[in-house]
This record gives C-alpha cells, sequence and structure tokens, in this order.
C-alpha cells in the first residue's frame, strides 16, 4: 500500500497499471499524429483495451485456479491477473475499435509495439513493489531479494522475476523504436510479438509456476505461440532494408536517390 485517503487505500499494484495505461495512451497518441490518425483514436484504443484486458486476464486467472482446484473466494478480489489472458481481451476490444472507427489493421498494430511493451514493464513493476507473489524460484545469486511485507510474502532470497522483465521491456522497446524506423508497421508488431514471447519463455525458466506439457510450462506454450506467430508476420510483411527506404504508415517507400 502507498498510501491511504479518506480511508481508502491506495495499493502500489493500482498505481502502477493506472500508470502503465497513461503512458501507454499519450505515446499511442504521438504515434498516430505522426502516421496521420486522430490522438483521440488511440486514447479510446488504450481505454477499452485496458479495461477488457483487464476482465480476459481476470477471466483466465479464474479459470486456471479452478482447473487447478484451487479456487478460492479470494481470487476473486483485487490481486490475480494473466497475461496472456489480458493480451487476448485487449486484442479483442483493439479489433473492435480499430473496426468501428475504420482505422487501418497494420499500422495501429506497428503503432501499439512499443507502448505495449513499456506498458507491461510498468505493470511488471507494480508487482515487483507490491510482492504479488509472481516472483521466481529460490537464489543464492547476489541480486537475490526477500518480500517479508508483500502480498504473497517470502522471507527466502528469490529471483525478482518481475524486475527481470520491467528491465526486458525497455529493452524490447528501444529496439522495436529502432525497428519502426526501418520496417513496416506489422512486422514491428510482428517483432514485438517474437521479442516479448522469448522473454517470457526464458523468465519462466526461474518462475515457480508447474510444467503441463513437455516440461514446459502453460506461459512457455504461449511465448512459442507467440514467437511462431511474430516470425510468420515479419518474414511475410518486412520490407528490404535498402538505402534511401522510408517507413510509412502503409509500407516502405523508395525516395530518389541523386545520380
Amino acid at each position: 500500500m502507498l498510501f491511504s485517503i479518506f480511508g481508502l487505500d491506495v495499493q502500489t499494484y493500482g498505481v502502477s497499471k493506472a500508470l502503465a495505461a497513461l503512458v501507454a495512451a499519450y505515446l499511442l497518441g504521438r504515434a498516430f499524429e505522426r502516421s496521420g490518425l486522430k490522438k483521440d483514436h488511440a486514447h479510446a484504443l488504450v481505454l477499452w483495451a485496458t479495461v477488457w484486458g483487464f476482465v480476459g486476464a481476470k477471466i483466465y486467472f479464474l479459470l486456471e485456479r479452478g482447473s487447478a482446484g484451487t479456487l478460492t473466494l479470494h481470487d476473486f478480489g483485487g490481486m490475480g491477473f494473466t497475461w496472456y489472458g489480458g493480451l487476448a481481451g485487449g486484442l479483442i476490444a483493439a479489433l473492435v475499435i480499430i473496426r468501428r472507427r475504420n482505422l487501418p489493421v497494420g499500422t495501429v498494430a506497428g503503432d501499439t509495439a512499443v507502448p505495449l511493451a513499456l506498458a507491461y514493464g510498468i505493470g511488471r513493476l507494480g508487482c515487483f513493489f507490491s510482492g504479488d507473489g509472481t516472483y521466481g524460484e529460490p537464489s543464492s545469486l547476489p541480486w537475490a531479494m526477500t518480500f517479508p511485507d508483500g502480498v504473497v510474502a517470502t522471507d527466502v532470497p528469490v529471483h525478482p522475476t518481475p524486475l527481470y522483465e520491467a528491465m526486458a521491456a525497455v529493452v524490447v522497446a528501444a529496439v522495436l523504436w529502432l525497428l519502426s524506423k526501418r520496417w513496416n508497421p506489422p512486422a514491428v508488431f510482428g517483432a514485438y510479438l517474437v521479442l516479448s514471447g522469448v522473454t517470457r519463455f526464458l523468465v519462466e525458466t526461474v518462475r515457480i509456476n508447474d510444467p503441463v506439457l513437455l516440461g514446459l510450462t502453460q506461459p512457455q506454450l504461449w511465448s512459442i505461440v507467440s514467437v511462431v506467430a511474430g516470425m510468420v508476420m515479419v518474414t511475410r510483411t518486412r520490407p528490404l532494408m535498402l538505402p534511401g527506404v522510408e517507413a510509412l504508415p502503409g509500407g516502405p517507400r523508395q525516395t530518389p536517390v541523386a545520380s
């Protein structure tokens, strides 16, 4: 908890999610303006994707707990969300907004890549500071941490996996920003799927989730799906990186070269 106001507890977890949405709305609004789209569309997209992303994340989490036979009334509270459920819910909401407002799907996808990566990182910082139990296995590494006051408390040093993911998100966002200067927007989103999938797959190697298939955890299986889908998008839409090529909302453009 950060502080209380008029008897209302303000939690680190909630603040981080609100900040993630605000940062995403700001960055996506600027990206839309550069692409010739209205900033209002970006704000609507972030708003509804956030709302339905939380709904999807919660439903997925409850289904996970129910299938494992560990569902309790506590799970219906303000904690407990699964990222891939949130991604599915947010994606569905985004597609509805895109369709209703007649927005170019490829351009929107590319513009959302960097804001989505950074928003995820900010959200993971909320998980880290609240100690929500998404940390990793016990570790003797110098940077292993305890969470004695966390929502899911532990006095045993563990891998601070939310912090790993937050730092990785910054790197992913920087790479995507560089790629956006040379690649088609759909290819940039494909790169996001690849990089985020690889990151989550690697983090899962030190997480405490149980394997479900072939020694892999459920998030790792979804990570593989994300990487494969992203690679398909990249290989099918990435422009040739030739001198004099500028990335436009609808694709690359060959600029005249003085002879």
